[in-house]
């Protein structure tokens, strides 16, 4: 066989462990997770990672050491022949020949010796309750079908029928709220020995059901689901979690009192996901990729997991699948439906902040690691925790102040970045569409400001409601527009917002890079219908202040002589522009 056809593959898309070792695909090995897990001694643990950040694999790999699986039985129920007996099962202990935990005699004497519960709930994300909970019951009849013959011969005839209504999905909800705790049960009676419970994004349906409306259902179910399953079930050996977030433990967790969670903050299993600079550099080696280091990673790099920097396992896969190609692979629309949601839907104190971190600036903010989703929308706090524990911001400076965490929040690599920047720049593509936003920028930045002045007055008309304004009309508006201005001409001018400039703080200016190009203020009023304002008064009296408080100070001192001053005002949805 020649070296070309010897050499790893590259394991885009695979997060089974066996398939991973045994189809020759190139490995990080992450084995000692297996030996911190057994030396935590934690009944049940909760690891939330942000997606594409190895949880499914990892996981994978621990079904695949504990588990003891019985030879298969035919369904006629006759005996199988083979020289391998229901006691001693099948063995998987080859997977981890020279693998680390192999050095670790004390975890190996747990290979195989233990029946695993496997579900995963990845793929539950929909837009109604019922096709949800029909994709649930979908995930836990396949488990009982996957055990069903060795646990059948210890099941009652009741037992027997309620089974097989589950593996049919035509059990109650009770039922299979109770799933967890009598799967462990049967087992346990088949095999002689306590159950481990392994679930995969636990927290897939409960995202899902933020974003369409029915939360309340998830969170009754899941609640109902791993508190049966994970609280005093006396046939539980150890259960793992993983997901995005630790969803608040008065939501979903309540009463679980044996829950160790492990979140990217702390430096348990810190370096277990994600990848260690030394194993990039190694994989980059292995695939001839080496002199693609440094700009990797400013790419990839950045997200502090406890005590270590990690990269992104998904982008740097890709990358070397793709021969070295930077780009950011992580953004995907499906799975940023959420941020970008939420993002839209911030205050504009938070906004002020957002411009900030996409300059590359520190926000410091307070650390709440339980995440209640339904306050992410009233309460920026929040909103921030999820942006960070999602893998959208990462964290410097982790302290204690008196009785509350804090930490500086920044966005780790230029790859994340990308997301903000597409995020706002598709925003206003859902009302007058791309194209007329684009155009009106462009008219902006020219100085063709009538062409501006059509655009803007239309493109306010179609797309203020999508930003759910209300009473806060110029204010939300504006700093979305300089989030989205932020997006779109990063590369040709310094977009500032709110500054100190003359006598007092203007709205927002563009300050072209090249200085023969015209800079812009720009100053938005609401109308004040008390003191009988009309748009195009408002929108003078803007342009006033712009004059009476010298806004143009800090231009002049840039050394811009073409200063274009707009008056904006709004009310209601409707706009008017002013040229001074």
């Amino acid at each position: 066989m020649t070296e070309q056809k010897k050499k790893k593959l590259i394991p885009i898309g695979i997060d089974d462990f066996e398939r991973l070792l045994e189809g020759n695909y190139y490995f990080a090995d992450k084995s000692l997770l297996i030996k911190e897990l057994l030396d935590s001694g934690a009944a049940v643990t909760l690891l939330p990672r942000p997606r594409r950040f190895g949880k499914t694999l990892n996981l994978s790999m621990l079904r695949y050491f504990f588990e003891k699986v019985a030879p298969l039985i035919p369904s006629i129920g006759l005996p199988l022949e083979t020289n391998v007996s229901r006691e001693s099962g099948l063995s998987r202990r080859h997977l981890f020949n020279g693998l680390k935990i192999e050095q670790h005699a004390d975890c190996m004497e747990h290979q195989g010796r233990y029946p695993v519960i496997w579900l995963t709930f990845k793929d539950v994300k929909t837009d109604r309750w019922e096709v949800c909970y029909e994709k649930i019951r979908k995930v836990i009849s396949a488990e009982f079908k996957r055990h069903f013959d060795a646990i059948r011969g210890f099941l009652s005839k009741q037992e027997l029928r309620q089974v097989q209504d589950i593996i049919a999905e035509t059990a109650s909800q009770a039922s299979y709220e109770n799933s967890l705790m009598d799967l462990s049960r049967y087992l346990e009676c088949a095999y002689k020995a306590k159950v481990v419970i392994l679930i995969d994004e636990y927290d897939a349906p409960i995202h899902a059901a933020y974003l369409n409306g029915y939360y309340n259902e998830v969170i009754g179910f899941m609640r109902g689901f791993l508190g049966a399953g994970l609280k005093g079930n006396n046939a539980l050996n150890f259960g793992v979690l993983t997901g995005i977030l630790r969803v608040a433990k008065e939501s979903i967790f309540s009463g679980i009192n044996n829950l160790r969670v492990c979140t990217l903050i702390q430096d348990s299993y810190a370096n277990q996901f994600g990848f260690l600079e030394d194993e990039v550099r190694v994989m980059l080696a292995y695939f001839e990729l080496e002199n693609k280091l440094d700009e990797v990673k400013r790419w990839y790099n950045g997200y502090q997991s406890g005590s270590y920097k990690v990269y992104n396992p998904w982008s740097i896969i890709n990358l070397a699948g793709n021969k070295g190609v930077i780009q950011a692979y992580w953004v995907n629309t499906s799975d940023n439906a959420l941020i970008k949601d939420l993002l839209k839907r911030c205050t504009p104190e938070m906004k002020e902040d957002l411009e900030i971190v996409i300059k590359g600036g520190k926000v410091t903010k307070a650390i709440q690691e339980n995440i209640i989703m339904l306050d992410i929308e009233k309460n920026d706090a929040v909103l921030w925790n999820f942006l960070l524990f999602s893998g959208y911001l990462t964290f410097e400076n982790y302290r204690l102040v008196e009785d509350t965490n804090y930490a500086d929040l920044l966005i780790p690599n230029i790859e994340v970045g990308t997301t903000y920047k597409n995020s706002f720049s598709t925003w206003f593509a859902e009302g007058s569409g791309m194209r007329n936003y684009t155009k009106m920028l462009e008219g902006l930045v020219a100085g063709e400001m009538e062409s501006f002045q059509d655009y803007f007055m239309k493109f306010t008309r179609d797309t203020l409601s999508i930003f759910d304004v209300h009473g806060d009309e110029p204010e939300r508006f504006y700093h979305a527009l300089v989030l989205g201005m932020l997006a779109t001409l990063a590369s040709t001018h310094e977009v500032r917002s709110n500054r100190e400039s003359g006598y007092g703080r203007y709205d927002v200016s563009l300050i072209p890079k090249d200085l023969s190009k015209p800079g812009i203020i720009l100053e938005f009023k609401k109308v004040n219908i008390k003191r009988k304002e009309t748009l195009k008064t408002a929108a003078q009296n803007a342009l006033n202040q712009i004059k009476e408080r010298d806004y143009e100070t800090e231009l002049r001192a840039r050394g811009l002589k073409d200063i274009i001053k707009l008056g904006i005002s709004f009310k209601g949805k409707e706009s008017f522009v002013l040229v001074g």
